[in-house]
Parts: structure tokens; sequence; C-alpha cells
């Protein structure tokens, strides 16, 4: 009797081949993210050493968000056609040689470029990513290893919130880059070695016999497999993105992933300047960028288990509301603090951020499950792509016109807090307009 890989996986224990699969999926996505976030976290450095103002360094902040989108619905789309093993490791080269050459720039003009190059790569690496490691997971488990995979970029944030001061004082803030980027090549080796595309994805592309032979990776029996449809109003099994029956789930996945990544770029790529600006010092400002990464790592791997068992609808109104409420309290603490902060202050302060932090990483987790859960296995690449794509507006917007926001402020984070208020508001969309939600377990 035919039968599909997820069936297959559904009656089958891990094996260690996922596992390693996942764990190396993790590795690119934390190497991703820390390529991402150090130029945020250096900035107050670049910024002096270059003799520009927050607004103009914005262009490079947004550079590389700009290359991100470009290159997770381009890459998306590869990973749809030639595969996601190979599509993955062409991003990490691309990633890996853009970081180092960001240590060559002499203005902010050379450092976009590159950036912009880098951020190519990291979109295409985490279309790819998330989409094989989801695809050889159990229904089982993939909620929480999207979900998982997602901490990527605050993983990448946090490492490199804790490593900075070292890496900067060491090799000064261009020779870390060259150090992360070399690192990040050696990543390279372990998705040719041990990556491989799967039954689902290879049996939608037609590939039967390459398909069973995959499928020994988690089975010992021979198979009669059948590709995966995923809508029964579709035309087939094979429909793209922007099909009509894909239509209220892109319009949700835009709003709701703009809205976060918003909010989360505009915290982790301005937290060291807004808190420098506030009378920290650098090395407890980039503490803060840590305490984000953290809270970011266990909140998005938390966002799983919650969207699971209570559904999407809920879990995305609940982090909305709770990001909201916390932007508010940490625009009053700012505001109110003159001079030097007290322990107590800082305290405070870098408790609101890792808060804020869990609660748009949930977020945004949260939006990796649905379309994972939604998208059709002919799109699922290109769909987690497209999703990544639309949420670069928020992102760019952030990076590019907080130093903006903070400069019409004039020393207050008003105006910068209140454009993140309405973000965080907006991220319910989720809730309201996509009709393809990740049921409650109880209704599953």
């Amino acid at each position: 009797m035919s039968v599909t890989f997820s069936e297959v996986m559904s009656k089958k224990p891990l094996r260690l081949f996922q596992v390693v699969t996942f764990i190396i999926c993790v590795i690119v996505l934390v190497a991703d993210g820390m390529d991402a976030q150090m130029l945020g976290v250096v900035a107050p450095l670049i910024i002096e050493d270059f003799g520009i103002d927050r607004g103009t360094f914005g262009l490079a902040l947004s550079a590389a968000l700009v290359g991100f989108g470009l290159g997770s619905w381009s890459g998306g789309w590869l990973g749809d056609t030639v595969g996601r093993r190979w599509s993955l490791a062409l991003a990490a080269v691309v990633f890996s040689l853009g970081t180092i050459a960001v240590s060559t720039s002499a203005d902010v003009w050379q450092m976009a470029f590159w950036r912009l190059v880098s951020g190519l790569g990291f979109g295409s690496a985490y279309a790819n990513a998330i989409t094989l490691a989801g695809e050889w997971l159990p229904g089982r488990w993939r909620s929480v290893g999207v979900t998982t995979l997602s901490v990527g970029t605050p993983a990448g944030g946090m490492v490199v919130g804790i490593i900075a001061p070292s890496l900067v004082e060491s090799y000064d803030w261009d020779g870390s880059f060259i150090f992360l980027g070399i690192l990040t090549l050696l990543v390279v080796v372990l998705i040719i070695a041990f990556l491989r595309d799967s039954p689902t994805f290879l049996m939608a592309r037609g590939k039967v016999e390459e398909a069973k032979k995959a499928a020994l990776k988690v089975t010992d029996e021979a198979l009669d497999l059948m590709e995966e449809t995923h809508l029964p109003d579709s035309d087939g099994g094979t429909i793209g993105v922007l099909h009509r029956t894909n239509k209220r789930l892109n319009i949700g996945v835009g709003i709701a992933f703009t809205s976060a990544t918003m909010v989360a770029y505009g915290i982790l790529g301005w937290t060291t300047t807004i808190l420098t600006a506030k009378g920290f010092e650098f090395d407890q400002a980039s503490y803060a960028v840590a305490v984000a990464g953290m809270t970011s790592i266990l909140s998005s791997i938390a966002a799983g288990l919650i969207v699971q068992r209570f559904g999407s609808k809920l879990a995305m109104n609940s982090f909305s509301g709770i990001l909201l409420v916390t932007l508010i309290l940490l625009t009053i603490m700012l505001e109110s603090l003159s001079g030097v902060p007290s322990e107590s202050e800082r305290l405070i302060v870098v408790t609101l951020i890792g808060i804020a932090a869990a609660f748009f990483s949930a977020s945004i987790a949260s939006m990796y499950a649905i379309m994972t859960h939604a998208y059709p296995p002919s799109c699922r690449s290109a769909g987690i792509g497209f999703g990544i794509f639309m949420g670069r507006f928020g992102a760019i917007g952030s990076s590019a016109f907080g130093g903006t926001l903070l400069d019409i402020g004039a020393g207050s984070t008003v105006p910068f807090f209140a454009v993140m208020c309405i973000g965080a508001a907006l991220i319910s969309t989720a809730a309201f307009v996509i009709d393809r939600p990740v049921p409650p377990l109880a209704k599953t």
C-alpha cells in the first residue's frame, strides 16, 4: 500500500540521522545569527570610527535586511527547485564571504554593499534550513523543532553579545568580522557531508527512486511512497506560494511577520546605542543584548510547546499583548533615567529588555511553525522564504529609521518605542487573518 513519508515518520521513533540533520541546521542558523547580529553590537564603535551619525549608520544595518528579504524568497525558490541541501550550502558560503568582506569597508556605503551580499546568504539559509529540518521531523516534533530552529538569530546574538568585547579588544571591530566569517565557512563542510534532501521534497519533484533511497534513513524497509498533497480544494499537490488558496495565509503572515521583525530588529539592532546614550557602559549594554539572546532562545523553544498545546491563535494573541505592555514599561523606565544609572535601574532595564525579547522571539518562532504547518510541500521552502521576505520590511524599517527616530527624540526614546508598540499590537493579526492556523492539541 502506498504511503506518504510523513505517515512513515509518524510511526517510527527518531533516528540518529534526523537528530544530526536537526543539529546541523541549528548550527547553520546560529552562525547566521552571529554574523547578522555582530554589526548591531559593535555599532557604537563603527559610528565613532567612521565619524557618522546614527541615522546614516542605519544604511549599513538595513542593507543586510534588504539582502535577507531578497535571499529568503529567491533562496526558497532555489531550494524548491534544485534542493534544500545545496541551496543551504551555497547560502552559507555567501554569508561567510560577505561577513569577511565587511572588514574591508572604508565607509558606510562600502559596508552597506557587503552587508547586502551577506544578507542574500542569511535569508536563503533560514528558508532552506527550517524547511529541510522540518521535513525530516515527524508531526509530533515539527512545531517544537521549527520554533527551536528559529532561535538562530537570537542565539547568535547572545553568543556575539558575550564574545564581542573580547573579540574587539583582540582584533578591533574589523578583525572580529574576519574571525566570524572564517568560523562560518567550516559549517559548509557539515552541510555537504551530512545533510540530504527529504523524501517529501524528492517525491514532489518526481524523483521517486531517490526518495525511496532517502527514506531508508528512517526505516529499514522498502516503501511504496506517494506524493503528499496538502489541500483538497487545490489543483493538486504542486501549487505555488501565490495560489488562490494561500491568499489569507499570505496576508496574515505578511502583516504579523513584518510587525514582529520590526520590533525584534529595533530592539536587537539599537539596544547598545540606546543604552550607551542613557549612561550604560559598552560592556553593560552588550550584556543586555546577551540577555535578550538568552531569553529569546528559551521562549522560542517554549513557543513550540505552547502553539502545539493551545494552538497558534491563542498563542499569538497572548504574545502580542504581553509584548505591548512590556515595551510601555521599558519606555517609562528609560525616560526616568538621569545621569549614570544605578545598579538597580540597570537590572530593571535589562530585565524588561529580556522579557521583550522573549515575547517578540516567541512570536517569530510561532510564525515559522504556522508557515511550516500551512504551506504545501511543493512550495514550503518558498512559502517560508516569502514570509521572511515580507518580514524584512519591518526589519529594514526599524534598522534604517531607528536611528532617525532616536535623533528625532533628541535624547528621548518615546518616538522609537511608540513605533515598536504599534508593531507589538499588530502581531495579533496572525490570530485573526490566517485561515490555516496550527490547531490546539485537543482538536487534532
